[in-house]
């Protein structure tokens, strides 16, 4: 509930303690008790002594003091409060009897409550119900000697079985499982993987059984609608997000609209001034006006779960509300303070929630800035409503963005407009889909009704997202992590310091135009790397494998990981790779596992996937090392094995039975992966030989072994069976080999059977990184140029495309034109494009 304010100047007095509570907590959520509890002590100190200066007791003020004193005595205490409250829930956290049992990863019997609907982890293995997580809270937790441990403490739980999808929150429950340490960083105390299905003590309360009851009336509402609206209105109304397609949830990431995909203060303004529009015009009193505004926050809160923005936002429309009721005007920004120093030192955990973060910068910004940018905006003769329009959006963003760039490495430069577009269909989808969750349960067909006038809002909301995320250089790389954030935050300041001055505002508006017409006609024409469309990309890692699968922006399943760190963290931030939630290991040779660690440089890994063949043991000990310390569980996967994320579907299917006996028994028993990416076959052989080839042969994958792209096995060694390639007949062949390397990698006679049987074939030792990309004429290969050339030097850049069928295709299998692999262009800078068709 903010209204932003006419031209009054912000009152900052609590702004200092909030902020000093908050970063206090968010500091202590990684310290020990021991240290949170010296920081808010040397805090007490200091504030004492400064509290007996100003009032004369320590010595007589200066005029500094006078001025600044309180202001900073306000900050001491919030540091005391922060860090007191903080220390005291990192007391529960690492309770020495609970962390023994973690440490163990003892198996355990553990009673619990729920704090939040389980939710389905994204991707999954195919054949498989989704893992779900649980957040609940430590009621007590039996160990295997029988000891017995109680304490308030959070747990995220970890659940395979179908039966803990219906649990509500506040309900009480017992569980069989292994405890695990947590990630760090929050008041999490244990991972609990939770074996079979729990074991409920009673019912849920009436209230979450009536909110549980509306939100699955929402989603059986919305259930004809089209997949991205029907997927999307729940997350606008409720928060849940499960049937969310991953293409939409990276669209508005893109775009800077992710706080549309989640209940956050937006949503309780509009519920809530709906209710007060309509005691208004009922006639009703300032009294009678809260209490019903109060009843509809609750219940509003309750049926979307208390989430931290959702928090935050009905903490200060209660402060609001309780201004309204007493006749008084709302003072936003105190209001603000208030709301973030009470719910950190309720809450410590808050302190390290984005979501958290960004409402509150956003409702910051347009306390801060939107009055001001608006006002300028109207005396440039602006009207009043486009100046608003303008300002609202802008300041949010600007304030966010320096969280956003952190969380995502990326800056949105279509953020702005993206919602500014949005905000006429916010408010008819949330209150649209309100109405329909409330009329589910005595009316169902009208609430079907209901849901499809809502997803027209909805679907607007889907293109704007859309066509904002593929605007060229609508995204700009920047910095991850805390030091972009920082970096970001500091630049924005000394812009809006300096922005004060006209000249100063004219040149800024005069560089970004001119950045603006410089950069974009030069991504249009010239497209960076990874190029669009592109369904694989091997990287040139010198004599080994790294092969990247996309699944949705800004991840991708990672096949090997070469035999350098450093040369597959660069080619994975060259394709902007920031997670990966699955890594394969074909096989423990070290050219396919020495970079294991570069893959976790900087990134989540979700999961590892490694052979059943053991050897040798130096890979292994490198997987298994970086994948501890990554945190990351393994799997040894058997033919069959399948995973599904974003457009990749991803089938283990060789070795068909364990190959013993062979020329290179770890070759021989590489993982052969088929996957599927936007409709593509790609067929991934790691360093399979003759004998695992035959062995496919005898006993094909479902669908056979045809693929439209291969990455020829162990660098296009002489050591393949020509039925094998006859029958995955490819029209892409990748192979990934480094310069002048002794083993006569790769074979000329296997490239010319590639090439005689319509591939086109390239390397990374002559072409750098490679990928197989599909356009509109079909399937094609491009070389982004990098890594090692012919002459062992480094390129500077180079980017060509050769198409890999000419005539008429259909569904990518097109007429085959003649091989032009023999054909290379010579190596050019700066960068340019090349199409070459057959």
């Amino acid at each position: 509930m903010i209204v932003v304010p006419q031209g009054a100047t912000p009152d900052l007095r609590l702004a200092g303690l909030a902020v000093s509570a908050w970063l206090t907590a968010l500091a202590g959520l990684h310290l020990d008790v021991r240290r949170t509890l010296l920081v808010a002590a040397v805090a007490a100190g200091l504030a004492v002594l400064t509290t007996l200066h100003l009032l004369g007791i320590a010595g007589r003020p200066g005029p500094f003091p006078r001025r600044y004193g309180w202001i900073a005595v306000a900050i001491l205490i919030g540091v005391l409060c922060g860090g007191a409250a903080t220390s005291s829930r990192l007391a529960v956290r690492d309770a020495e009897a609970l962390r023994t049992l973690v440490d163990e990863r003892a198996r355990v019997t553990i009673e619990l409550v729920v704090r939040d609907d389980p939710r389905p982890v994204r991707g999954g293995i195919v054949g498989r119900p989704p893992t779900l997580l649980v957040r609940a809270r430590l009621v007590t937790v039996t160990g295997p000697a029988h000891q017995r441990v109680t304490a308030p403490a959070r747990v995220l739980v970890l659940a395979d079985d179908p039966a803990w999808r219906g649990l509500l929150p506040g309900q009480r429950l017992t569980a069989d499982g292994r405890l695990a340490e947590p990630r760090g960083g929050d008041l999490t105390a244990a991972v609990l993987t939770a074996d079979g299905p729990p074991r409920p003590h009673g019912a849920p309360s009436p209230l979450q059984r009536a909110a549980g009851l509306l939100r699955a009336g929402l989603q059986q509402a919305c259930a004809p609608l089209p997949d991205e609206p029907g997927g999307l209105l729940p997350g606008l109304v409720v928060g849940d997000t499960s049937r969310l397609p991953d293409t939409v949830e990276e669209d508005f990431r893109a775009t800077g609209m992710t706080h549309l995909n989640a209940v956050s203060g937006s949503n309780v303004a509009i519920v809530v001034g709906a209710v007060l529009l309509l005691a208004r015009w009922a006639r009703a009193g300032p009294l009678l006006a809260a209490g019903l505004c109060g009843l509809a926050l609750v219940g509003f809160v309750i049926l979307v779960r208390p989430s931290p923005s959702v928090v935050r936002a009905a903490t200060m429309g209660a402060i609001g509300l309780a201004a309204l009721a007493a006749g008084r005007s709302r003072a936003a920004t105190p209001a603000l303070a208030a709301a973030v120093a009470v719910l950190v030192l309720v809450d410590p955990d808050l302190a390290g929630d984005a979501g958290f973060a960004l409402s509150v910068l956003a409702t910051g910004g347009l306390l801060l800035l939107a009055p001001a940018w608006r006002d300028g905006l109207r005396r440039r003769g602006v009207p009043p409503g486009a100046a608003e329009a303008l300002a609202v959006p802008a300041a949010a963003q600007l304030a966010c963005s320096p969280v956003i760039a952190g969380l995502s490495g990326v800056v949105s430069l279509v953020a702005v407009p993206a919602n500014l577009l949005a905000v006429p269909a916010i408010a008819p989808a949330t209150i649209l889909g309100v109405v329909a969750a409330m009329v589910s349960p005595i009316w169902p067909a009208g609430a079907e009704a209901i849901a499809w006038l809502a997803h027209w809002p909805a679907w607007w909301l889907v293109l704007v997202a859309r066509y904002g995320a593929r605007m060229p250089a609508g995204n700009l790389p920047w910095p991850g992590g805390v030091t972009g954030a920082l970096l970001l935050a500091v630049l924005t300041v000394l812009l809006l310091v300096a922005a004060r001055r006209p000249m100063v505002r004219r040149l800024v508006a005069v560089a970004t135009v001119a950045v603006v017409l410089g950069t974009v006609p030069v991504r249009v024409i010239a497209p960076g790397w990874p190029p669009k469309g592109w369904v694989i990309a091997v990287c040139a890692v010198g004599q080994g494998d790294a092969v990247v699968l996309p699944v949705a922006a800004g991840r991708a399943i990672v096949v090997d990981a070469g035999p350098d760190p450093a040369a597959v963290d660069a080619c994975l931030r060259r394709l902007d790779v920031r997670r990966v939630p699955l890594l394969v290991v074909s096989h423990l040779h070290v050219d396919h596992t020495g970079g294991v660690a570069g893959v976790f440089r900087g990134r989540r890994v979700d999961l590892v996937l490694t052979p059943q063949w053991p050897e040798p043991a130096t890979g292994r000990d490198l997987v298994h090392d970086a994948a501890a310390t990554g945190r990351t569980p393994l799997v040894a996967a058997p033919a069959g094995w399948r995973y599904r994320s974003g457009v990749t579907d991803l089938l283990v299917v060789g070795p068909p039975y364990p190959m013993r006996g062979t020329r290179s028994d770890p070759n021989n028993n590489s993982l052969v992966v088929l996957a599927t990416v936007a409709g593509v076959r790609i067929l991934l052989t790691g360093d399979a030989e003759t004998e695992e080839q035959r062995a496919l042969l005898e006993r094909p994958p479902p669908g056979g072994l045809r693929a439209d792209v291969l990455k020829v096995a162990h660098h296009g060694s002489a050591y393949q069976d020509p039925a094998f390639l006859d029958a995955v007949r490819p029209a892409v062949a990748l192979v990934p080999v480094g310069v002048g390397n002794t083993y006569g990698h790769p074979s000329e006679v296997v490239l010319a059977r590639l090439s005689r049987g319509g591939a086109r074939v390239l390397r990374t030792d002559t072409d750098g990184d490679i990928a197989a990309v599909v356009g509109p004429s079909g399937l094609a290969v491009v070389s982004g140029g990098r890594g090692v050339g012919p002459d062992k030097a480094v390129n500077r850049y180079r980017f060509a495309v050769k198409t890999v069928e000419s005539g008429i295709c259909l569904d990518l299998h097109c007429v085959r034109g003649p091989p032009v692999h023999s054909r290379r262009p010579r190596w050019t800078a700066p960068p340019s494009v090349r199409i070459w068709a057959a």
